[in-house]
């Protein structure tokens, strides 16, 4: 699996529909992805999944009022229950002759929700679109389909992958049960070429996925990493990520690792809707071709995400997106993309 700075093809997303993901609030949702998507395809081609004709016709208008580039944006229909493509979609990697493959990971809604089925169809929805060959990983004891969400996975491109025990091992939300660290390692030896896996413990707090790593660290080179760190002691994030940077820099003795660049993001003031915590991080960023897009949330750590992303990568534009409205939705910016890698060989993708 490249990482997700190596060059993309283009950028996956699903256009919001669904109410009950942002309870009173879905209207301003589209206005928030077609600014969104304004920004991705000035830098690559986006393929859009609209649930059905009137969706489309609805991403179409959002579009057409942003002044996005529509030369850039295919518009497919499509049905999904939610918008998650990250989770949801499948995962697109690199085979030993070059060319891309998409991963379809059995998706059952992070064991936790009911209505998944057109979403656990999209992985071949996006190879019928593209004509690439899509591959369903399966578990190395059963052979039954492997449940894994791309949020749970973060890869460096060299052989490294992030994932936390709260996501894979604990007990709750199970995805593959029966499952253990050690079958886990090798279906990402196997599947996505990570040779070493570090384990971090927990995600943020009001994550609905149970500790997707992709809300606390990120890897922006591959050998650094980007982790969200909460400095406030009082703070429910503040013993999790003091221990996933402790996590970090045992894995950096580790020879086989090599040492690891530890770079610090705040986490923004709490962020609450009816009297919840929402899962706020500025680590859920999106890296594309030249661009990086950041959520942000009206919050002074806003200014100091933005310019620590900005000094780690002098050579992408590092864009803010307004968060507050799309957070409620339980997932921003990473969650919503699923990037389509190019291949190294003509016709690979």
């Amino acid at each position: 699996m490249p990482a997700e700075w190596a060059p993309h093809r283009a950028t996956w997303l699903s256009w919001p529909h669904h109410e009950p993901d942002w309870p009173g609030k879905l209207g301003p949702i589209p206005w928030v992805y077609a600014e969104i998507v304004r920004v991705i395809a000035a830098h690559e081609p986006v393929e859009v999944l609209c649930h059905d004709e009137a969706v489309q016709e609805s991403a179409r208008d959002a579009l057409l009022a942003h002044g996005v580039r529509t030369d850039r944006v295919r518009l497919h229909v499509a049905p999904t229950d939610r918008v998650w493509l990250r989770d949801s979609a499948a995962t697109g990697v690199i085979d030993s002759a070059g060319r891309v493959v998409w991963l379809d990971w059995a998706f059952n809604a992070w064991a936790k929700y009911d209505n998944f089925a057109s979403d656990a169809a999209v992985g071949a929805e996006m190879a019928r679109i593209t004509g690439l060959p899509r591959e369903e990983p399966r578990r190395i004891d059963s052979g039954e389909r492997l449940v894994l969400e791309g949020g749970g996975i973060e890869v460096n491109g060299r052989g490294l992958v992030l994932v936390t025990e709260e996501w894979l091992l604990s007990d709750v939300q199970v995805r593959n049960p029966g499952l253990g660290r050690a079958e886990y390692e090798r279906a990402f030896a196997t599947w996505l070429g990570a040779t070493e896996t570090i384990w971090l413990g927990e995600g943020c707090v009001g994550d609905d996925t149970h500790g997707h790593v992709d809300d606390i660290a990120r890897f922006v080179m591959p050998d650094t990493v980007v982790l969200a760190v909460e400095a406030d002691p009082s703070d429910d994030n503040h013993l999790r990520s003091q221990d996933n940077r402790r996590r970090l820099e045992l894995a950096g003795h580790n020879p086989a690792i090599g040492r690891l660049r530890i770079v610090e993001l705040p986490f923004p003031r709490p962020v609450m809707m009816r009297g919840e915590r929402l899962p706020a991080s500025y680590a859920n960023f999106y890296m594309g071709n030249g661009f990086v897009i950041v959520p942000t949330f009206n919050d002074a750590n806003d200014r100091v995400a933005l310019n620590t992303l900005t000094s780690l990568l002098p050579h992408h534009t590092v864009i803010g997106i307004h968060a507050v409205d799309l957070v409620w939705g339980l997932g921003t910016l990473h969650c919503l993309t699923q990037q389509e890698p190019i291949g190294r060989t003509v016709g690979g993708g």
